[in-house]
């Protein structure tokens, strides 16, 4: 068993292309995900956004491949709650046309322990939450964690 990973599946009522402009456009992104924020969207690109208020993440791009696949180093600049610092794990997200929708694959590789593991699994999950319902057309409402 890897403990060191992250892995999460959503089927998501929408096609790749729209799923995809979730991650590579700053106001969908911070839709779901985030107060405010910094992207460069291109391979090598930082990102730094303020997903809480006090949880400030930071990292780069490593692949952006429209609309199948995201890859993007992970840490935490301030908050998070533990010590992953940025760039120090990588999140990869792979979207799969299935029908007329899509199913998301995410894998947070690299963290430190058991903990974090645990810590990002629920972070994903509220997060991935929030993305499936804005990528459906509806609207979550305000991030109840910011």
């Amino acid at each position: 068993m890897n403990t060191d990973v992250v892995t999460l599946e959503r089927h998501i009522a929408a096609r790749p292309r729209a799923v995809f402009s979730f991650f590579a456009e700053p106001d969908k992104w911070l839709a779901w995900m985030g107060k405010d924020g910094e992207f460069a969207f291109e391979p090598g690109g930082a990102y730094r956004t303020n997903v809480t208020g006090d949880n400030i993440a930071e990292g780069q791009f490593i692949e952006i491949d429209p609309p199948k696949r995201l890859a993007f180093t992970w840490g935490w600049a301030e908050g998070g709650g533990m010590a992953v610092p940025p760039g120090s794990s990588t999140v990869e997200i792979t979207l799969e046309p299935v029908g007329e929708g899509t199913l998301l694959r995410l894998a947070h590789r690299g963290l430190p322990s058991p903990e974090a593991c645990a810590a990002h699994a629920e972070w994903w999950t509220h997060y991935v939450r929030r993305l499936v319902v804005w990528a459906e057309g509806g609207d979550p409402g305000p991030d109840d964690w910011t």
